[in-house]
């Protein structure tokens, strides 16, 4: 299960065609935006934050500036069971908040996007 944070609504966006790509590909994905909490964003309810996912989370997909990465490792390191991937989005990295994850057994990406990279590795 994929939590993409910075979900939106609006088609034009990175997180919303990234969202519509995993979907296609089979992933459950539940988007993440406080200001669109309740509402729903391809069929998928949004969630205001991560602690409000009703499942465990598999990955973190980081639609959000690089220096929101800390606090989103400090709620990722609150979850039970804690999520085994944090993947931040094309521009999106923060060197010591990949180190915080990993020393807490979190694999990181960083400045990378699943829709670039899922075709080139899985075809």
């Amino acid at each position: 299960m994929v939590a993409l944070l910075g979900a939106s609504p609006n088609p034009e966006r990175p997180s919303n065609r990234v969202m519509a790509f995993l979907l296609r590909k089979g992933y459950r994905v539940h988007p993440v935006n406080p200001g669109q909490a309740g509402k729903q964003i391809h069929g998928q309810r949004v969630y205001a934050s991560l602690a409000d996912i009703p499942e465990p989370i598999d990955m973190i997909d980081v639609f959000r500036a690089p220096e929101a990465l800390s606090g989103i490792v400090e709620e990722a390191l609150a979850l039970s069971p804690r999520p085994a991937y944090i993947w931040g989005q094309l521009g999106v990295s923060d060197p010591a908040a990949a180190d915080k994850a990993e020393a807490a057994g979190m694999r990181v990406v960083m400045d990378r996007c699943p829709a670039i990279e899922y075709p080139r590795l899985i075809g």
